[in-house]
C-alpha cells in the first residue's frame, strides 16, 4: 500500500538520526556520579589459583573497591540454570558447569574473570587493575576439539570432557542403509572457531535504587526481558518487577549479545555495595577474551548413494567444542536446534546424526549468525561435492536428481522436520541461470589463460527460523491521533524501525512520520522475548499485525456511531473507515481522537485506543536459498579473489527489497569471513589466545567482496499473517559453504582434495604445494 507499504524499497528512518551521530549506544550512556570497573582476567588456560593478593590495588589513587570471587559468594548470588535435559555417554546427566560470575578456585580458560576492580575513572581502574597480584599454579590445558574428549581435564568432576551427547534420526534404520548402499562417501570437516567482532565492543552500565529498592541495567543485549528474568530469577533472587533492563541503540550483535554474561551481574551487585552507578565498557583488545565466540566443529560425515547417484542415507558425527563453560541453554543452541537441516533441501529416506559435545580451555561458545545451519549448510553441501568428484558426477546434477519437489509440500524430513512450503529446484534453476552456469567453461579457460585457476561452488542452503516462542507488540494511539509502537523485539542495526513502520503502514495506513518508535526498555515494553534466529519480521510483525486487527475491530465500532451506521456496514481500507457502498467516511486519526471523548462513543465501549499483540507460531519456518559463487586463484601466492556472487533467496514476503538485501550483503560477508580469513586460534602446547586483537585476527574488507547479483523467489508461507520466512542469517548459511566448495573446484584441477577453512593464501598455497609434491 503506497510508498510506505508492504514490498517496497523504504530506505531506513532510523539511518537519519544514526548518520548524523545522535545515536544512543551503549557507551553514550553515562550517569552521574558513576564510576568505573575493569575486570582482570586469567591470562592462562588452566590453573589453580593460589593467592590473590588486592592490597595495593584497593590502596591506589581513585579506588572504591576490589572484588573477587570469595566477595560474591558471601553476598550469595546464583548462578544460570539450564533447562535442557541431555545425558552423557555413559547416560549419566550431562555436565553442565555454570560461570559464577568472578572464579575462586581455578580459571579455565585465557580471559576468565578473576576480579572487579572499581575506581573514579576509567584511567585509575586500569592502573589499578594492573596491581592485583595473582599467584597461579599452571595446570594442562587442552584447546583443540579434536583433542578435548579425554584430554586433560577442564573439571576434575567430568574427566573425559564430554559434556553431553545429542541424536536425532533412526540410527538403525541409516545403519543398514549404509550396510547395503552400493556407493559411499566419506570426508571429514573442520569448522573454525570464530567471534562475532560487532562495531560495539559489550558494555554494562548498574544502578541500584535503595529509595526503591530496584536495579536498573543498562547493556547492549538482544532480548532484554529474558535478560530481566535470568537476573531476577536465577542470580539475585528478587521479583522481575525489582530489575529494569534497558537496551539503546546496539552497534551489531549477530546472536554473542544475547544473554547474561557475568558482567552484568558484576556492575549491578557493586552498584549495590557502593551506593553509585558502575560502568563496564569493554576495549577492543578483550572483546575476543571477554566474550563468547561460535562454531568450532570437527565432523566425519558420509553419504551413501544407490548406483544412479539418488541419496539413501546420511550419517553425520560431530564434536562440537562448547568451552569451559555451559551457563545456559543458550551455549548449546547451535549442538542441537539446527543440527536437523543436515539434510538440507534433499530428499534423504534416513539420516542420522550425533553430536558431542566437548569441554576445553576455552571461552564458551553461542549462537552467531546462523546458530548451526552455516554449519550444517557446509557440511552436506560439501560432502555432495566431494562425492560427486570422488564419483565423477556432476555436482549439479545430483542436487537436481535429489531435490525434494515443491509438489511434495509439506514435506517431513528424515531428522522429524516438516518444510511447509519451498520451491527449492525453481530457486535452483533460476540462480543458474542468473550465474550463467553454462558459460563457466569460458570464463574458466580465459582465467587459465591469464595464470589462474578459477572455480565454482553451487550449494543449496535452507534454514530453521523463527521458532515457536511468542513475541509482543503494542499500539498506543494518543488523544491527538498519532501513534506510538511499542516492540517487544531489540533492534541491533537491521531496521526495524522501518520494517514495522511498513509493515503498520500497510494494515492501517498510518503515515510512518506520525508513529513513534520503541523497544529495549522492560518498564516500557510490556513483554518481549527479543531478536534473534531470524525471528523478529515474523512474529514481531505478526504480533504487530494483530495488535493493528484490533485497533480496526474496535475503530470500527466508534466509526459507526460516528458515520450513524450499523458496525456490520463498516469497512476499512486505505487508512479510513467507511460505511459500504457510500461515500461516507472517516479516518483513522479522527476515530483515535474520538476513543478519548465518552461522548462520541457507543454505549459501554471503553475509551481510549491502545492495543497489543503476541503472536505464537505453530512451528518454524524454513527459508532457503541458492547461492553460486566464482574465484579466482593466484597459484603462486594462493591468493583467493571472489570475481562472482549470485543469489536467489525464499525469504516469504519481502517486506522491504532494500533491506532484505542489506541483510543478505552483511550475512554473505561475515560468511566469506570465516571461509577465507576469520579464526580464534589457541596455542596447542599452552592455550594462549593468539588471535586477541585485529593485529592477529584477520576480518574481511570492502574489497574482499565482490559485487552481489541478489533475486527473490518468494513462496510466502501460511505460518504466519504475512507470510514472512526470516531473513537475518541467509546470506551467512549459504556463504560459508558455497565460498569453500569454489575454492575446491579451483584447486581439484591441481588434485587437491582436502583443505580446512580458513582458505587463506598461505592455507590454499601450501595445499598446491603438496599437491605438486605428490604428483
Amino acid at each position: 500500500m503506497g510508498q510506505f507499504g508492504i514490498g517496497q524499497s523504504v530506505t531506513r528512518f532510523e539511518d537519519q538520526r544514526l548518520l548524523r551521530g545522535e545515536g544512543r549506544f551503549q557507551n553514550d550512556v553515562n550517569l552521574h556520579g558513576q564510576v568505573h570497573a575493569v575486570v582482570v582476567r586469567s591470562v592462562h588456560a588452566h590453573a589453580r589459583i593460589l593467592s590473590i593478593d588486592t592490597g595495593a590495588a584497593a590502596r591506589a589513587a581513585g579506588v572504591l573497591a576490589v572484588y573477587t570471587g570469595a566477595d560474591l559468594a558471601r553476598d550469595g548470588l546464583g548462578t544460570m540454570r539450564m533447562t535442557l535435559r541431555r545425558k552423557r555417554p555413559d547416560g549419566s546427566p550431562m555436565w553442565a558447569p555454570p560461570h559464577h560470575g568472578l572464579v575462586q578456585d581455578r580459571v579455565r580458560y585465557v580471559g576468565d574473570p578473576v576480579a572487579l576492580v572499581v575506581a573514579e575513572t576509567l584511567a585509575q581502574a586500569e592502573d589499578a587493575a594492573l596491581l592485583v597480584r595473582i599467584d597461579y599454579e599452571p595446570l594442562p590445558s587442552v584447546t583443540r576439539t579434536a583433542e578435548a574428549a579425554g584430554g586433560a581435564p577442564v573439571w576434575d568432576e567430568c574427566p573425559d570432557n564430554i559434556s553431553n551427547v545429542f541424536e536425532s534420526g533412526n540410527r538403525a534404520a541409516t545403519d543398514a542403509a549404509f550396510a547395503s548402499a552400493p556407493r559411499v562417501v566419506r570426508r571429514r570437516y573442520v569448522i573454525s572457531r570464530v567471534h562475532a567482532q560487532y562495531m560495539e565492543p559489550r558494555g554494562a552500565l548498574g544502578v541500584w535504587d535503595p529509595g526503591e529498592d530496584r536495579y536498573t541495567l543498562y547493556a547492549d543485549v538482544q532480548y532484554p526481558h529474558r535478560v530481566r528474568t535470568a537476573l531476577a530469577g536465577n542470580i539475585f533472587k528478587i521479583p522481575e518487577h525489582q530489575i529494569r533492563v534497558i537496551a539503546g541503540d546496539v552497534g551489531g550483535g549477530f546472536g554473542t549479545k544475547g544473554w547474561q554474561y557475568p558482567e552484568h551481574r558484576l556492575v549491578l551487585w557493586a552498584a549495590r555495595k557502593l551506593r553509585r552507578p558502575v560502568k563496564w565498557a569493554c576495549e577492543r583488545r578483550d572483546a575476543i577474551p571477554a566474550d563468547e565466540h561460535a562454531r568450532d566443529n570437527v565432523t566425519e560425515a558420509e553419504l551413501a548413494l544407490d548406483a544412479e547417484g539418488r541419496f539413501l542415507a546420511l550419517r553425520v558425527r560431530t564434536l562440537a567444542n562448547v568451552g569451559a563453560y555451559v551457563s545456559s541453554d543458550r551455549n548449546l543452541l547451535a549442538t542441537f536446534s539446527n543440527v536437523v537441516t543436515l539434510v538440507g533441501v534433499y530428499a534423504f529416506p534416513t539420516a542420522h546424526v550425533e553430536v558431542t559435545s566437548v569441554l576445553a580451555n576455552t571461552s564458551s561458545t553461542a549462537p552467531y549468525r546462523g546458530a548451526g545451519r552455516p554449519e550444517a549448510t557446509y557440511v552436506i553441501e560439501r560432502l555432495i561435492d566431494d562425492a560427486a568428484r570422488e564419483l565423477h558426477l556432476d555436482p549439479v546434477a545430483l542436487r537436481q536428481q535429489n531435490l525434494i519437489p515443491a509438489s511434495a509440500m509439506p514435506y517431513k524430513t528424515s531428522l522429524g522436520m516438516t518444510y511447509d512450503c519451498g520451491d527449492f529446484d525453481k530457486c535452483m534453476a533460476d540462480a543458474l541461470k542468473l550465474a550463467d552456469v553454462a558459460g563457466f567453461p569460458a570464463r574458466r579457460q580465459a582465467s587459465r589463460e591469464r595464470g589462474t585457476l578459477r572455480g565454482i561452488g553451487v550449494v543449496n542452503a535452507i534454514e530453521r527460523a523463527a521458532g515457536a516462542q511468542p513475541e509482543f507488540a503494542e499500539i498506543r494511539f494518543a488523544p491527538s491521533g498519532s501513534a506510538t509502537v511499542f516492540m517487544g523485539t531489540k533492534n541491533q542495526g537491521q531496521g526495524h524501525e522501518t520494517i514495522f513502520k511498513q509493515i503498520l503502514h500497510e494494515r492501517l495506513a498510518l503515515d510512518p512520520g506520525d508513529v513513534r518508535y520503541i523497544d529495549g526498555d522492560t518498564d516500557r515494553v510490556a513483554f518481549g522475548m527479543g531478536t534473534m534466529g531470524s525471528r523478529s519480521t515474523v512474529i514481531g510483525g505478526s504480533a504487530l499485525w494483530m495488535a493493528a486487527d484490533k485497533v480496526i475491530a474496535k475503530g470500527k465500532k466508534i466509526a459507526a456511531r460516528l458515520l450513524e451506521a450499523a458496525e456490520a456496514d463498516i469497512v476499512f481500507a486505505d487508512g479510513r473507515f467507511r460505511v459500504a457502498g457510500t461515500d461516507r467516511a472517516v479516518a483513522l486519526k479522527e476515530v483515535a481522537r474520538a476513543a478519548f471523548l465518552p461522548a462520541q462513543l457507543p454505549p459501554g465501549l471503553e475509551p481510549g485506543l491502545y492495543e497489543t499483540g503476541t503472536f505464537v507460531p505453530n512451528q518454524d519456518t524454513w527459508p532457503n536459498g541458492c547461492h553460486i559463487c566464482e574465484v579466482e586463484i593466484d597459484p603462486d601466492t594462493g591468493t583467493v579473489a571472489l570475481v562472482s556472487y549470485v543469489i536467489v533467496d525464499d525469504v516469504g514476503t519481502v517486506i522491504n527489497p532494500l533491506t532484505l538485501k542489506g541483510q543478505i550483503h552483511g550475512g554473505v560477508a561475515q560468511g566469506v569471513g570465516q571461509a577465507l580469513m576469520e579464526q580464534v586460534v589457541y596455542d596447542k602446547e599452552s592455550g594462549q589466545l593468539l588471535t586477541a586483537s585485529f593485529m592477529d585476527y584477520a576480518m574481511p574488507r570492502a574489497d574482499t567482496l565482490c559485487d552481489m547479483h541478489i533475486e527473490s523467489n518468494p513462496v510466502p508461507t501460511t505460518l504466519n499473517p504475512l507470510g514472512a520466512k526470516g531473513a537475518g542469517e541467509a546470506g551467512t548459511v549459504g556463504a560459508l559453504p558455497v565460498v569453500i566448495n569454489a575454492v575446491m573446484d579451483a584447486l581439484a584441477v591441481l588434485g587437491v582434495r582436502d583443505l580446512d577453512m580458513p582458505a587463506t593464501s598461505d592455507r590454499v598455497w601450501q595445499a598446491i604445494q603438496a599437491a605438486k609434491s605428490a604428483r
